[in-house]
């Protein structure tokens, strides 16, 4: 649990002071990095406790994790426990999960997605004997992909138009020109295996139909690095970056949103929040949903590039709608991640991202994490989340009034597949849906992973991590390069070591130090 406390005094007032807006993935590991790199650090979260789209519910003893759930590529964790000199295992203990995923089709029949290669084999040959050689041939693609598209500009920032020139050879080498979907389809026949080899695009909120085709490099980092899962839930790593950020002197103000970046002289200096106070800064970083950073809080008079217009005409991620619910019973046939397709595919993603139509049928992301960590459940019950991507709030669906039928068709569709009885086993229940995207994570039209990844999104056409509109503002997060997912965002504050000056570098504009007495959190 997280708690106030004055026990650690502040960072040093003679060092540069970052101000940092969320504390979501992305805000906590670009804290960490500023302050291994001599910044007093203090970070501004609205809700009432870190995490962002991390954020822990608990509830009638049940532990919900609100948000990602799936962790690849753990040696990014691993360098900010390094820069702090301890080691990731000291404070979370992380778990291989396998299947990665158990892909459940309409029919009934399944896929268990897994990092063994053989055992992938022979799924691929239980589906479809003719596309083992074109599925290890997709593989082969998706790590060429992953070279180049992970390691080496994972972590670049594209801020000239000329940086994205030079790598555009070898993204048309890696056909970074076809969508998710129509790689798939180069190697593999199959419809089914298709689906199988494409879903992973919506877990970073792309539609496989037309998400640059460099996302199949997901493919080929979950078989290298596994997908694991963090005991006690997510929120352990929340909770053990906040102790990171507390080791380092730095603060963690919960319950505080910010209203505007405030500007003098062309740089960003400091913010304003909503209570009026006025919390002045060397550097601000941004880790909130970049249009919402460029709409709501940096004035327009500050804005050329990202204007209102430009925001609003932009494409956007889909959102989701989230049921969080504890069962008195077990489900232990049920796997820690399991996709449950629905009727269509694309028809579906057609009607979410296209045509921003609530359909009737859904696919489905259920999560049973008591299937790794029987400790966030009471004893004998389980603990699942289950979400369905649906349309952003330019569909003008009334949440309100449409938010329990659908998950009371959601229910009526677990209960009648995956979790029988399911409807009189619930004892605890929790709902987001996209309003509360937009109202209570300030995602700009309740989008759920920011900006839509499509090739005229990406990199240098994505908000720059180093802002184009004032100096001393940076961004990090889904909403700016190199996109969504944890690896994403944790790849975001990667790139602030590039574009941040090191505190003993940076030329002092602002010398004031911040209020005495500004609650510090850290974990109990």
């Amino acid at each position: 649990m997280l708690t106030p406390s004055q026990a650690v005094a502040p960072g040093d007032p003679t060092q540069p002071h970052a101000v940092i807006i969320g504390s979501g993935f992305g805000g906590l590991a670009a804290a960490v990095r500023l302050g291994a790199r001599g910044y007093r650090v203090t970070v501004l979260e609205q809700l009432d406790a870190p995490g962002g789209r991390g954020y822990v519910h608990r509830q009638d003893g049940f532990t919900f994790d609100a948000g990602p759930t799936v962790i690849t590529a753990p040696f990014l964790f691993e360098e900010l426990w390094a820069l702090c000199g301890r080691r990731l295992a000291d404070d979370v203990d992380l778990r291989p999960v396998s299947p990665f995923y158990r892909v459940r089709f309409h029919d009934g029949t399944s896929f268990d997605y897994s990092g063994d290669a053989e055992a992938m084999r022979r799924e691929v040959a239980r589906l479809s004997p003719s596309d083992v050689d074109g599925y290890e041939q997709f593989l082969q693609a998706s790590e060429a992909i992953y070279r180049v598209g992970f390691e080496q500009l994972g972590h670049v920032s594209f801020e000239r138009w000329t940086d994205m020139a030079r790598v555009l050879p070898d993204l048309l080498k890696l056909e970074g020109y076809r969508t998710v979907w129509g790689l798939a389809c180069k190697h593999v026949k199959n419809e089914k295996l298709r689906v199988v080899l494409t879903f992973q695009s919506l877990l970073v909120g792309g539609n496989p139909f037309s998400t640059t085709s460099v996302y199949c490099l997901i493919a080929f980092l979950e078989r290298r690095f596994g997908v694991h899962f963090a005991m006690g839930g997510t929120g352990a790593l929340v909770r053990g970056l906040v102790g990171l950020i507390d080791g380092q002197g730095g603060r963690v103000r919960c319950g505080v949103s910010v209203q505007e970046i405030l500007v003098e002289e062309g740089a960003a200096c400091g913010v304003r929040l909503a209570s009026g106070e006025r919390i002045t800064a060397d550097v601000v970083v941004s880790n909130a949903d970049s249009a919402w950073t460029y709409r709501h809080l940096l004035p327009a008079q500050h804005r050329r590039h990202w204007t209102d217009r430009r925001i609003e005409r932009a494409r956007y991620s889909m959102s989701l709608f989230v049921w969080y619910f504890g069962t008195r019973r077990q489900y232990p046939d049920v796997a820690h991640h399991t996709i449950s397709l629905g009727p269509r595919y694309r028809g579906l993603l057609d009607d979410i991202f296209t045509h921003k139509h609530l359909a009737d049928d859904f696919s489905l992301y259920l999560h049973r994490p008591t299937a790794t960590d029987p400790s966030l459940a009471p004893p004998g019950c389980d603990t699942f989340y289950v979400l369905s991507p649906v349309p952003h709030l330019e569909a003008g669906v009334d949440w309100q009034s449409r938010g329990e039928p659908y998950r009371a068709a959601i229910a009526r569709r677990l209960s009648e597949t995956l979790l029988p009885g399911l409807e009189s086993e619930v004892i605890s229940s929790l709902m987001l849906t996209p309003q509360d995207f937009q109202d209570r994570l300030s995602a700009y039209k309740g989008a759920a992973f920011s900006l839509e990844p499509v090739l005229t999104q990406s990199a240098w056409f994505r908000p720059h991590n180093r802002s184009e509109e004032v100096e001393r503002l940076y961004l990090v997060g889904a909403g700016t390069h190199p996109g969504a997912g944890l690896p994403g965002v944790l790849s975001s504050a990667r790139v602030l070591d590039a574009v941040v000056p090191h505190a003993r570098d940076l030329p002092r504009r602002v010398s004031h130090p911040i209020q005495e007495g500004l609650a510090h959190v850290r974990p109990a």
